[in-house]
């Protein structure tokens, strides 16, 4: 007899059914299960007593040559450093693994319990970033290091790389607490009878890293408030902090930046700890140019708390340099035949005594599988390039040369004339703003200038202020958006825009010894959006606002100075307004930009108080530190010649820094033009074509003179 069917389920019903298997799964899945044991406990104590046991045990496959003397020097005192604190600076030959080394030692510090907060600290954002990601690689994929770690590693590894798995996890009922983050891993907190047999043995009441955190951030973002909130409501600092590589290519070139970021170094990061508290720091680096924040550190003489180490790949060259001339010519010909360095290396292979006499090399077991020793790598690579050599593996970089007629930031930065920012002189007539316009802020600038051309930056800035005295665009916090909240990108552009044009363009500046003057032209930057900023000129700027648009005139180039004057036209020196009328385009004054910025570096190069000499407000160099960045270490200009002229083209340093005030005081400079202000000699007339009207050819000859 048939059993009666059971009545099919409502979809209420269903669904309540699926939640419930649901919630099982995720259950079972959130709950990850008695831990293994400590595979190894002998193995494991070994490498909780030594760093370089950890290292060659854990990471066979990132230290697999024999270690050099330096090696082992740097890696006791990274020890010295996690286990009793102080301060290490050490500089390696680049590719001897020094990242690697910093890296594993925060690992180290916080398995072993040594440290409960480390924070990492990279030279730029993205850097920092890549200091925890090979980390979280470990933790997924290291078997050994999971095996006798099991209390740290095992929950983490659970996750899979699934940060919302970490919401629930527990074992045994018991939360483990975990975060993973693209800028945070806090490690599990495991207590009581949910530890592994063998660490209950050892009479632990939880692991030694439980609820460890490590964390990332950059020089060159807000490196202050790094706190974590433990359970127990006990707020922890970082007590282990580990810079690598602290320095761009950039701020390497840069004194102003090098300061500042020294500046942070002993103030900010050495502060992370809290109040009364010493920390404990090592850093890695590499020497980039002479003087640079690596330099400095390194300097025993300098900085001896630093303890500074500074390591390279030969320490002594061989004296045979006859038999190496040589085989730079057996190589250079064996590359150019395209037999790579075979014949260089027979050659080396024949003559290596001689070759090797009088060399001592750092790393003996440094070299490639198609060279000899390390001796010949070496020598490989100061063929290939010698500065490099010298810098990214010496530690010796050469000091840069300068040309006499190249403006310095330093130079910008100490000409100050005393006065208060804001205030013209009494002997100028003309008043000029530029505008940058990026996405994040605005910049600006504002210049008072006699008939002469002689200036005087009153004021500069960007818009929202940043109220701090280092920042790039990039890094920028107080932004547009956050200024005008609910605004879309382009609708925060056109508020600023209108708050900054408005407020700039009504105000007063006082002159010295009484009077005001107003700003006469405000140029605005249209390269980046010509609509928007058309339509706060219509609104807001008047007709004191012009769109201005930079033009690079090559040497091969004609000079806007011959542009042929068509109806409708304006002409001036090297800028010229085109008739836009029936085309695409919104009325602007295109601008030769490499004529004018050798034009206002030529301005600063006059000595104040001279004719058409430019100068800032203020009674400090350190008030125009990041300006003068601006406006002298962005840059640089290649002489060219063609049609009979020589030209200094710009471009911006391969580090690609920031350029947006030295773009403002360009602006200002063409805006004192249009206005008539001119150097002695320089052509005043702004010529205005008459539009339809029949032109003589007196007027002609008469506006080409």
């Amino acid at each position: 007899r048939r059993l009666p069917r059971p009545a099919p389920l409502t979809y209420d019903e269903k669904k309540a059914k699926q939640a419930e298997r649901n919630r099982r799964e995720t259950a079972a899945a959130q709950d990850i299960g008695p831990l293994p044991d400590v595979e190894d406990t002998d193995r494991r104590q070994q490498a909780c007593a030594g760093f370089r046991f950890f290292c060659e045990t854990y990471f066979p496959k990132a230290f697999y040559r024999d270690w050099s003397d330096d090696h082992l020097r740097v890696i006791t005192k990274i020890e010295r450093a996690v286990l009793q604190g102080g301060l290490f600076a050490f500089a390696m030959p680049r590719g001897s693994g020094k990242t690697t080394l910093a890296r594993l030692a925060g690992l180290w510090a916080i398995l072993t319990g040594a440290r409960a907060y480390v924070c990492l600290i990279g030279g730029s954002q993205d850097r920092a970033l890549d200091l925890l990601a090979p980390l979280k690689k470990e933790v997924l994929g290291n078997a050994a290091l999971r095996a006798d770690f099991p209390e740290a590693i095992q929950p983490l590894w659970m996750l899979r790389n699934n940060a919302r798995r970490q919401i629930g996890q527990h074992i045994g009922g018991e939360p483990t607490y975990v975060t993973w983050a693209a800028d945070k891993l806090v490690f599990p907190t495991v207590v009581g009878d949910t530890l592994p047999a063998s660490l209950r043995a050892a009479s632990l009441d939880q692991s030694p890293g439980s609820g460890s955190i490590i964390t990332v951030t950059s020089l060159d973002s807000n490196m202050r408030g790094q706190q974590h909130t433990k359970l127990d409501g006990q707020v922890v600092r970082p007590s282990l902090v580990i810079l690598d590589d602290p320095q761009t290519r950039e701020s390497a070139r840069s004194p102003t930046q090098t300061k500042y970021r020294m500046e942070l170094l002993n103030g900010d990061v050495l502060g992370m700890g809290g109040p009364g508290e010493k920390i404990a720091a090592f850093l890695t680096c590499t020497k980039m140019y002479d003087g640079d924040l690596a330099d400095q550190i390194l300097d025993q003489e300098k900085n001896p708390e630093w303890q500074g180490e500074c390591t390279k790949m030969v320490y002594a060259f061989p004296s045979n340099t006859k038999l190496w001339d040589e085989y730079a010519q057996v190589r250079a010909s064996s590359l150019r035949a395209g037999r790579g360095i075979k014949d260089a290396t027979a050659f080396y292979r024949q003559n290596r005594d001689e070759m090797d006499a009088g060399a001592r090399v750092a790393w003996p077991a440094r070299f490639n599988k198609d060279e000899l020793s390390a001796l010949q790598h070496a020598m490989n690579l100061k063929l290939r390039d010698e500065d490099a050599f010298r810098a990214e593996y010496q530690n010796e970089p050469a000091a840069e040369q300068m040309a006499e007629n190249v403006l310095a930031p330093d130079d910008v930065a100490a000409r100050f004339n005393g006065r208060r920012r804001g205030e013209a002189p009494l002997a100028a007539s003309t008043i000029t703003m530029f505008i940058d316009v990026h996405d994040k802020v605005l910049f600006y600038s504002v210049v008072a200038w006699q008939e002469n051309f002689t200036g005087f930056i009153i004021d500069y800035g960007t818009f929202p202020d940043q109220k701090r005295p280092w920042f790039t665009l990039e890094n920028a916090t107080r932004t547009l958006g956050r200024a005008f909240p609910g605004a879309g990108a382009d609708a925060a552009i056109q508020a600023g825009l209108e708050q900054l044009v408005g407020e700039f363009l009504a105000r007063e500046w006082p002159r010295t010894g009484g009077g005001v003057l107003r700003i006469e032209k405000c140029l605005v930057d249209m390269g980046y959006k010509p609509g928007l900023v058309a339509a706060v000129k219509h609104k807001t700027g008047g007709a004191a606002m012009v769109l201005s648009k930079g033009v690079g005139i090559r040497a091969g180039a004609k000079p806007m100075t011959t542009y042929r004057r068509r109806p409708g036209e304006v002409h001036g020196h090297h800028w010229y307004m085109p008739n836009v009328r029936g085309t695409q385009e919104f009325p602007h004054v295109a601008v030769d930009v490499n004529w004018w910025k050798t034009f206002v570096h030529a301005r600063l190069s006059i000595a104040p108080g001279d004719p058409s000499a430019l100068t800032l407000f203020g009674k400090s160099a350190d008030e125009h530190r990041l300006f003068s960045e601006h406006i002298a270490g962005s840059e640089t200009w290649t002489l060219t010649h063609g049609h009979g002229r020589d030209v200094q083209e710009w471009k911006l340093r391969p580090t690609r820094p920031d350029n947006h005030w030295l773009d403002c005081l360009v602006g200002c400079a063409v805006a004192a033009s249009m206005c008539g202000v001119a150097l002695e000699g320089m052509d005043k007339k702004v010529v205005k074509d008459r539009g339809g009207q029949r032109l003589r050819l007196s007027d002609l000859q008469r506006n080409r003179r």
